[in-house]
């Protein structure tokens, strides 16, 4: 699907970032089905372990369940696997941009969102054709090991340094996802709060409840 600026910018209140680390009994589609009814309104597939076959599979899985929800769907890193899925788009990290045109890949209509943690690294994020960044880590996290923890000053300099929306990510919860109000971000990215918890679905629906409560402050 194609999604306007409007509807991307919109899109970043609860983005939810895949850990099949936490699954139990479900698949990860089912679990994802859970966060969607609850309300995420982006979806990332990451996917660090599995063989190629098995995350194009997981891929076109989700796609097909975040159509349903008219919620778009990035995967994590590869821009060859999103393409070949017709994802809606990919999510890279500053060493992805080395050496490549990332959007000149994907095309006009394609979403892409670049990790940043540094003004300068936002500002060259924009310039490189993002539709969104992703900064972090905001508070501690244990699923990525070299992420930089931000103040709220930094992440404030950063939102005002680009015109693109900003996702925050690292360590968020429902406990202190209101510490971030005040920070001009346009959501939260989440990953093990939502994959981790007993009831994805439910945990979903406060995490959406409380982002918007903080998107509200400003």
């Amino acid at each position: 699907m194609k999604f306007s600026k409007e509807e991307i910018r919109a899109s970043m209140q609860l983005y939810a970032v895949t850990d099949r680390s936490w699954l139990r009994e479900q698949s990860l589609t089912e679990v994802c089905r859970e966060v969607l009814e609850g309300g995420a309104t982006f979806l990332q597939l990451r996917e660090k372990e599995l063989d190629e076959a098995g995350f194009v599979r997981e891929a076109r899985e989700l796609k097909e369940l975040c159509a349903r929800y008219r919620v778009p769907f990035v995967v994590n890193d590869s821009v060859e696997i999103a393409l070949a899925v017709d994802a809606d788009g990919v999510h890279v990290g500053q060493s992805d941009l080395r050496g490549r045109d990332i959007r000149a890949m994907l095309g006009p209509d394609k979403i892409l969102g670049i990790s940043a943690g540094t003004v300068e690294e936002a500002a060259a994020a924009q310039r490189a054709g993002a539709d969104y960044i992703g900064v972090g880590a905001v508070f501690g996290t244990s699923t990525k090991k070299d992420a930089r923890n931000l103040s709220l000053d930094q992440l404030r300099a950063i939102t005002q340094a680009v015109t693109i929306p900003v996702v925050a990510i690292g360590g968020i919860s429902a406990a202190n996802l209101p510490e971030l109000a005040g920070s001009g971000i346009h959501g939260v990215a989440v990953v093990s709060a939502i994959f981790g918890a007993e009831h994805p679905g439910q945990a979903a629906a406060e995490l959406l409840r409380l982002s918007r409560e903080m998107t509200a402050c400003g």
